[in-house]
């Protein structure tokens, strides 16, 4: 019943938020486009419940083909692949809305571990693969407890224990953490100056 309760709510939240904030969206979209040639959207494969590969969308913040320069994977604070609006959508989180999509698609919740690329996961240890005993997140129990603050190993082991020990109440807690995070933009960046999350 939890669960059921669990879904629900994912689809009334993304399916109110994607309606109120189309203008936004829209207006983002644009902006997108219109500061760095390429697509609105940044569309990659990330692996979600169960171990099941999905399109997670993102508002596109750096160049396109970023992945393949640099850093690859990792992100620094002032990366010369982020676009100019691409530095204020990451700052402020923005860029993470078109994964309201996401929920309603069934491939990931409101709440739960961040979704990791298939690379990461195939290191991932037989524990660790608990983390995908449940769909990813938006938000999580490791984004409220240091985000990129914290080692890799580190915010897997807290994503583990969310499995282990979810609840809505858990959830809930959660989601009221992850407000004045956002508004602070801590841990967007880890102690190294990177994060590993395009």
């Amino acid at each position: 019943m939890a669960r059921t309760v669990k879904r629900a709510f994912d689809l009334v939240v993304a399916a109110g938020l994607l309606a109120l904030l189309a203008p936004l969206l829209v207006a983002i979209a644009v902006v997108v486009r219109l500061d760095s040639a390429g697509p609105a959207l940044f569309v990659s494969e990330r692996v979600g419940r169960g171990g099941r590969i999905f399109r997670f969308y993102k508002f596109r913040t750096m160049v396109v083909g970023a992945e393949r320069l640099g850093r690859g994977l990792e992100v620094e604070k002032d990366d010369p692949r982020i676009t100019r609006i691409g530095a204020f959508l990451r700052r402020t989180s923005l860029d993470e809305l078109p994964q309201l999509l996401n929920i309603l698609k069934g491939e990931m919740s409101l709440v739960g571990p961040r979704p990791t690329v298939p690379s990461q996961v195939a290191r991932y240890t037989e524990r660790q693969r608990r983390r995908l005993d449940v769909a990813p997140g938006v938000t999580g129990w490791a984004q409220v407890n240091g985000r990129n603050l914290l080692s890799w190993p580190e915010r897997i082991e807290l994503d583990v224990w969310y499995v282990e020990n979810w609840s809505l109440a858990l959830d809930a807690q959660i989601l009221l953490r992850t407000v004045p995070l956002v508004l602070r933009g801590r841990g967007l960046y880890g102690n190294d100056g990177a994060t590993h999350d395009l």
